[in-house]
């Protein structure tokens, strides 16, 4: 019998971030647009995999999920164990157009949940020329933080467990099990302290109040899609966002939290498809 293989095909990447060498990991399915989906906090690129496998979007789009540096597959850079990881805006920013650019991706969309939503604003802000639209899922300008992150990087707590015991009240309770898990799983696997670095951009470094209203979405389009059980980007966070950016586009999405598309792939398809769909066909 033939092997049942899945659609999408993983690769590294040697590219320079900040001036230092990187070697990123990605996986990508599908041909056309090129729709870049940037993972959540302390998880990987694994959560986009049921949009790398969906025919539907592939024939239209080239889907690219790759690792941030100290993620998933994605080492860290020499010499790591000399810092502290810490992800701020810039280096955030930096990561994201170095892919792009090294991949020479021609104007792609960009689709990032939670700290990536929440630096598809920050693309807004700054780069909004160099992209065909933006997609910011469980994004505002600013959260005020509900957790310690003091119990995320030490000694004598499970790092893996303690995040996915964070995170797991964020999943909304109407789910499939079997996704709530493998959410939960890809949260226990992640590096130590790396988590907690993360959230010093989400936290700290990543306020974007005052920032968000020079965005102009008549340069380069702007999605905003909450689920209506994240209660750490609550739908009127992410509302109260939009009401300082003319023209962005708010969807709430009901019977989900804060990893619509790995918590619940087949409830967030019939949210994201209609908005894919539009700016396919702009």
């Amino acid at each position: 019998m033939a092997p049942h293989l899945e659609p999408m095909v993983g690769r590294y990447l040697r590219v320079d971030i900040e001036g230092v060498p990187h070697r990123l990991y990605f996986e990508e399915a599908g041909r056309g647009i090129p729709l870049v989906c940037l993972h959540t906090a302390g998880a990987d690129g694994r959560q986009f995999r049921h949009l790398l496998a969906d025919p539907e979007i592939t024939s239209r789009f080239r889907v690219l999920a790759f690792d941030l540096p100290w993620h998933g597959k994605s080492t860290p850079p020499d010499g790591w164990e000399k810092t502290e990881y810490r992800l701020t805006t810039a280096s955030y920013t930096a990561a994201i157009r170095a892919f792009c650019r090294a991949m020479e991706l021609d104007k792609p969309v960009v689709m990032g949940c939670s700290i990536g939503g929440r630096i598809v604003l920050n693309l807004a802000i700054a780069h909004a020329a160099e992209f065909r639209a933006l997609i910011a899922l469980e994004a505002a300008d600013f959260q005020q933080p509900w957790y310690d992150t003091a119990w995320l990087h030490r000694p004598d707590v499970h790092g893996g467990e303690v995040c996915a015991a964070l995170i797991s009240g964020l999943i909304a309770p109407q789910v499939p099990p079997v996704s709530r898990h493998e959410t939960l799983w890809m949260y226990m696997q992640g590096g130590p302290g790396v988590f907690k670095g993360d959230l010093y951009f989400y936290r700290v470094d990543g306020d974007l109040r005052e920032k968000v209203k020079g965005i102009d979405t008549t340069a380069c389009p702007l999605y905003l899609l909450t689920g209506e059980y994240d209660f750490s980007c609550t739908p009127e966070d992410t509302q109260r966002t939009a009401r300082h950016i003319p023209g962005a586009e708010v969807t709430i999405m009901k019977e989900l939290g804060h990893f619509p598309m790995s918590e619940n792939p087949a409830k967030f398809r019939d949210y994201i498809l209609p908005v894919l769909a539009k700016i396919a066909a702009s």
